[in-house]
C-alpha cells in the first residue's frame, strides 16, 4: 500500500520499496542504492546467497513497472564503491529502461563519470527544479524543500510490553526530507523525532505514518 504526500502544492507518492514518485514531472526519486556492496560482501567470504544480488534490481524494475516514470533520479550512492561484477549487471539493466536515468552524486560514487554518461546516464552535484532541491547529503538552503538520501533513516517502535522493532523511513522535517535506503544490506541510522517530524515507515507491502505519543515519542503497536 502506498502513501501519498502533498508539499507545496506537488503531490508524491511513497513506496513501500523506499522510492518516491513525483506526480506533476512524472520522476522517481532512488536513494542509496550501493549496488556492488553485496558481491563486495561475499568477495571476501561473507555468507551472502547469489540470489541477493539481484535483489536491488527486480525490486526497482518493480516500482518502475508501477509508477511508469518518465524519469528516474538516482539520488547518490548508486555504487557503493568501484567497479566490479555488478556494472555488467547495471549495464544490462539499463538496456532495458526506457526513463531517462540522472544521478545525483554521492559520497560514494567513484566511478568515473564517463561511465555513466556512456550508458546515458547523467550525472549532477544537485537538480533545483520549482522550488524544490534534490541532493545526497541533506541540505537547509533559503527558499528550497529538499529531498535527500544519506542517512539511511530508520525509526524505532515500541510495543506495550518490553519488544520493539526497527523500521526504514521517510523523515520528514518542514523543509526537508530524507529517503530511506533502497539496498539491500545498507543497514539504517535511528533518527529520534521531533515535534514537528513526520514519520512514514517502511514495511514489506505498505508504508504508514508513525504516530507519537507526546511522551516518549514512540509508536504503540
Amino acid at each position: 500500500m502506498v502513501q501519498p504526500l502533498k508539499i507545496r502544492h506537488q503531490h508524491f507518492i511513497m513506496h513501500p520499496s523506499g522510492v518516491l514518485f513525483w506526480k506533476e514531472k512524472s520522476m522517481l526519486l532512488i536513494s542509496d542504492v550501493h549496488l556492488g556492496k553485496i558481491s563486495h560482501f561475499r568477495k571476501f567470504g561473507a555468507a551472502v546467497p547469489q540470489a541477493a544480488v539481484l535483489k536491488n534490481f527486480d525490486t526497482m524494475d518493480e516500482a518502475i513497472n508501477f509508477f511508469q516514470p518518465e524519469i528516474i533520479v538516482f539520488m547518490g550512492d548508486l555504487f557503493h564503491s568501484s567497479l566490479n561484477k555488478e556494472w555488467v549487471l547495471f549495464e544490462k539493466w539499463v538496456s532495458t529502461v526506457i526513463s531517462e536515468i540522472i544521478l545525483v552524486a554521492g559520497n560514494h560514487d567513484i566511478i568515473s563519470p564517463l561511465k555513466y554518461e556512456n550508458l546515458g546516464i547523467r550525472v549532477v552535484s544537485e537538480i533545483q527544479l520549482d522550488g524544490f532541491l534534490l541532493t545526497h547529503h541533506p541540505v537547509e538552503r533559503e527558499g528550497f524543500f529538499n529531498f535527500s538520501g544519506h542517512i539511511h533513516p530508520a525509526v524505532r517502535l515500541q510495543g506495550m510490553g518490553r519488544q520493539s522493532v526497527r523500521l526504514s523511513c521517510f523523515f520528514k522535517s518542514e523543509h526537508q526530507m530524507i529517503l530511506p535506503a533502497f539496498g539491500t544490506f545498507t543497514g539504517t541510522h535511528v533518527l529520534k523525532p521531533q515535534a514537528d517530524n513526520e514519520v512514514y515507515a517502511l514495511t514489506e507491502d505498505e508504508v504508514f505514518q508513525v504516530q507519537f505519543t507526546e511522551s516518549r515519542r514512540k509508536k504503540r503497536f
